[in-house]
């Protein structure tokens, strides 16, 4: 009870500090909280004595957030075209031309146009990679449903997905760029 009030009143002192601190290394504010809690639970269950509860505390953060950036996060393909910079692909604009429900025979048009084009760029990748882009982008598959049933890893998966999503994404630019020419 007395280790906890002391871990708690040294917490309490370098708090702001640890904060600002991770904040300045994560580009989220949410990821940023979201450290801060884990490092504090991670804390209340050490066992042993902590000496330097605030060396310990920023050590245990720059392990949290190298763990963080280390582990691979799978992105939606639309995600990989969303951007600040004016020359990426917008999310939006995509989703909305390719799952929207179409306003004016422009809008029907460009949606037709699109899906075309996916087809075709689709049809240029090589089946495997093919395969699982459609099964887990346009079929909702799960890839852990999509690995038993092709017999093949996740991490197979992952990788031919993103083979597939670079490719794609390269071929689809031209397209965008063209209908945004001003």
């Amino acid at each position: 009870m007395a280790q906890d009030s002391l871990l708690i009143s040294a917490l309490n002192a370098c708090r702001a500090t640890l904060r600002a601190f991770i904040r300045g290394r994560t580009a989220v504010r949410e990821d940023a909280d979201d450290i801060l809690q884990e490092v504090t639970y991670k804390l209340m269950q050490v066992e042993q004595p902590v000496e330097n509860v605030a060396a310990w505390l920023f050590k245990a953060a720059r392990n949290e957030m190298t763990d963080r950036a280390r582990k691979k996060r799978e992105l939606p393909f639309g995600d990989l075209f969303n951007g600040s910079d004016e020359e990426d692909f917008p999310e939006d604009e995509l989703a909305e031309t390719l799952f929207g429900v179409p306003q004016t025979p422009e809008d029907d048009y460009l949606k037709t146009l699109l899906w075309d084009e996916l087809e075709q760029a689709l049809a240029e990748l090589p089946a495997a990679q093919r395969e699982v882009f459609e099964k887990t982008e346009l079929l909702d598959y799960s890839y852990n449903q999509l690995a038993e049933e092709m017999g093949v890893s996740v991490q197979t998966l992952l990788s031919r997905k993103h083979k597939a999503v670079l490719y794609l994404r390269t071929r689809l630019r031209s397209l965008y760029d063209e209908l945004t020419a001003e």
